[in-house]
This record gives structure tokens, sequence and C-alpha cells, in this order.
């Protein structure tokens, strides 16, 4: 039997893709999936090409070249451990287990103890880009041993994205355990909030001006020339764009208005809070599609509930400008508390990242690719310590001169009664940020008030007690 540089388990769109990919890259994979004929399948509808095909776990392991290499894409959860368990007794020391899934960092930090235990190398390896990514580069993001990733890293880093500026792979080496699934959770934290702004500015400028899809279409195919030139921009001007088959109608207007999830952005949520990393612009964006989800809910308060009777009268283009302006700020302080938490979580978990290499690889292949990571990997180049984005020179310089736009949108919102959550947050994020003094006091005031909690003073070192009463 020909002996396979690599093997992959799991053929879903996603795992098929990525064996195509390390195909045209010149290694000869292994493929195997529970069920056979899909395996039969995909393997027939390629011929030609360097697939090996396997029915069963002891007949894939026996095809792979040692030391051993094996991606697995399944379902994160339980269904990894079980291929895991699988596949463990067959294996040798030294050989290596990928788990290529949006898997839960805690999974992968256990797995990354229990398997080097038993001799096994283990790697979680992020995988961002949809299934065209998977099928034509990715942006990988592995966190594991240094041993495991040199394994590997040659394959990786031919059939990663590579960015359009330097040609350099969107890949590279993050950091031990689960470094690689922590970034990918906080890469998909920052792609709800990325998201959320952007169906905020589609609302505000579709309810204050009534414009249409194809309107809509113009200006966003405008804004991706610019500062906002990005994946997530260019395919919603091509949503706008799409016409219904059976109406005629723009398809997106036919599209319910709830948000699915899948779990990676409520993560991040709750590990924020377990580090004590402020990301309100990532939150509410979860809490809008937990709100999406709330349809019946929401049309029967909408016959209830009042709302501004105000209509929008000022200047047509002074808005849509306006909006553009504060989308880029808001996305500048979502990247900012994005790359904060992550900063944080480095020093608490010990990964030891590099947050400039973390905003090099999102460059291209990933969902949130844009023209602006650029300006963030520069900006931890000038500084690799920065402690926020909005410190570096050139970002405060771009905000700043979009606060009054951005003031201006976020007003005419509440005005207008249009939601405009992550628009807001993102804004009272720069103020909390900037604010010397916050009314923190008052609350740790009422803490002692009635519970003995203490206070610090400003004027004197120490813990004090008050009797308020």
């Amino acid at each position: 039997m020909t002996q396979a540089e690599i093997g992959l388990i799991g053929l879903a769109v996603m795992g098929q893709n990525l064996v195509l990919n390390l195909e045209r890259n010149g290694y000869t994979v292994a493929v195997f999936n529970r069920t056979t004929a899909v395996t039969d399948d995909f393997v027939a509808a390629h011929p030609g090409k360097r697939l090996v095909a396997t029915r069963t776990v002891e007949e894939f392991v026996a095809s792979l070249a040692r030391p051993r290499r094996i991606l697995i894409m399944v379902k994160a959860g339980s269904p990894v451990d079980a291929v895991i368990e699988q596949l463990a007794p067959l294996l040798e020391p030294g050989d290596l287990i990928m788990d290529g899934g949006n898997s839960h960092f805690p999974d992968t930090e256990r797995r990354s103890r229990d398997l080097p235990a038993r001799g096994l190398q283990f790697m979680g390896v992020g995988v961002s880009g949809g299934e065209e990514g998977a099928l034509w580069g990715p942006s990988i993001m592995p966190g594991g041993s240094p041993e495991a990733w040199n394994l590997v890293a040659p394959m990786l880093q031919a059939i990663a994205a590579k960015a359009p500026e330097d040609g350099k792979p969107c890949v590279v080496y993050l950091g031990p355990r689960s470094a690689g699934h922590y970034v990918k959770m906080v890469h998909n934290g920052i792609e709800y909030g990325d998201m959320q702004l952007i169906a905020e500015a589609y609302s505000i400028l579709h309810g204050a001006l009534g414009l249409t899809a194809s309107e809509l279409a113009a200006i966003f195919t405008e804004w991706n020339q610019g500062e906002l030139d990005s994946y997530l921009i260019e395919i919603t001007a091509q949503i706008f764009r799409r016409i219904d088959d059976l109406t005629g109608k723009p398809l997106v207007d036919l599209v319910l208005d709830t948000a699915q999830q899948k779990g990676t952005g409520k993560w991040t949520s709750q590990d924020s809070f377990n580090i004590a990393a402020p990301i309100p612009t990532i939150n509410s964006a979860v809490v809008a599609r937990i709100m999406s989800g709330m349809k019946q809910e929401r049309v029967a308060a909408a016959a209830v509930l009042p709302g501004p009777e105000a209509r929008f009268s000022g200047d047509r283009q002074q808005l849509i400008d306006s909006v553009r302006q504060a989308l880029y700020a808001s996305k500048i302080s979502a990247y900012a508390q994005g790359m904060a938490m992550l900063r944080i979580a480095s020093q608490e978990y010990g990964y030891d990242l590099n947050l400039g290499e973390v905003a090099a690889i999102w460059r291209a292949g990933c969902i949130i690719r844009a023209r602006f990571l650029n300006r963030i990997t520069a900006a931890f180049q000038r500084d690799a310590a920065l402690p926020n984005l909005l410190l570096d020179p050139d970002f405060a310089q771009a905000v700043s001169e979009r606060l009054p736009a951005w003031r201006y949108v976020v007003q005419t919102a509440v005005q207008l009664g249009i939601p405009a959550p992550a628009f807001s947050v993102s804004l009272a994020y720069y103020d909390s940020y900037r604010s010397a003094r916050l009314p923190a006091n008052l609350i740790q005031a009422q803490r002692d008030y009635f519970g003995a909690h203490t206070y610090e003073r400003v004027d004197m070192p120490g813990a004090f007690h008050s009797d308020w009463a």
C-alpha cells in the first residue's frame, strides 16, 4: 500500500477541501470517514489524485508513513474524543494527532495533557476561511509543542493562504497547548463583532434613509475600495445585489431576521469574564444574535411598545459618510478589545503570543481578512508590548478624526429608535478607556456599605472600611 504523508479523518466539505488542498500541493493523503460510502464517493470523484482510500481505522493508520501525521476534521466535543480513542491504541510514540475543528480551548488543554502522557504528539489547529479557504488557502492557527509544529510546518505553510502584501503564508506557530484554538476562538469573536457592526450600518442606512438593496450595494462596493476594504464588506455588497429567483425581489429582504451561532462567540464572551478582559463589542454581538432569535416575542412587542416618532431630516450624504467613518472607528475599537483580550490570555495561560504575528496570519484566507490588519501588524512591530491598539499613534489619530461622525451616528440611531448596540458599546469602550476617573468609586462605596468589602483611597494607601450610615 502507498504510504501517505498525512491522513485526514472526517470528509465533510471542509475536510474534503483540505484534502484536495494538500494533494494539490504535492502530498499523498490517506482519507477515512465513518461512513465508508462517503470515502468511496470522494475518491471516485477525483481519479488520478494522490489519495489513499481506507475503510477501517486500522487500515487508515497502516497507510501512513512514520511518524504518522493525522488531521481530525469532525464535530467539536465528544466526537473528537471518540476518534482519538479509536486512534491512540494503534499509534506509536511520536505520532501526531491534530484537531482541526472549532474545539473549545479547555478541551484542547485537556487533550494536550492526556495525549503526551501516552507518548503521542497533539496539536489544536484553528482553521478559518470556510469551504473556499480550505480548498485554496485558509488562515491556520496552530498550537502545541514546537516539536509537533516542526513535523507539519512545511505542509501547513504550503496549504495556507498567502498574504498579498508580501506572499508570506498565513500560518505561524502560536504557542503551546491550546494557544491555536484560543486564538481561533477570539478570531471568531471578533468576526461576530465585525458582522454585527456591518449589520447595524445597514440597519441605520436602511431605517433612516430608506435605501434600497441596490443603493446599499453601490455604497458598500465604494466602501470596499477604501479603509474598509475587507472580505466581509465585499460579500455584503454581493449579498445586496442578489435577486431572488422566485420573486424577483432582493434576496436579503426575504431572509428571516434570526441569526444563529455555533458557540465560538459565546465562548469568547464567557472567557473574557474569566480573565477580566473587557470586550463589549463582541459581547453585544452575541447578545444581538440571541435577541434576534426571539422573533415571536419581538413581533408581539412591536405591536405594543412605542418608539420615537422622529424621522431623519438631516443631510443624506452626511449620514452615509458618517456611518462609514463610525463603522471604521467601531472596527478599530472591536479589534482593540480582541487583541487586548489575547494579550491578557497570553499572560494568564502562558501562551507567549506574538500579537503582530497573529494579525499577520489573519491578512488572507480567513473571514475577517482585511487591509486594516496590516496596520495592526505595524502597530505591534512599533511596540511589541502595546497594551491596547487605541494607544498606537496611528490608530489614536484615526479614531480621533472620526469621533464627531461616530458620535453623530450613535445619536442619530438613538433619536430614531434604531438599535445599534455594537456601535454604542464600541464608542462607550473608547470613552471608558480614555477616562482617567470612572464612577466605580461609588460602586465600591456601595459594596462597602452593604457588605463591608472595604475600599482604597486616592490620597493614602491601604484598605478602608467606613460606617456609611
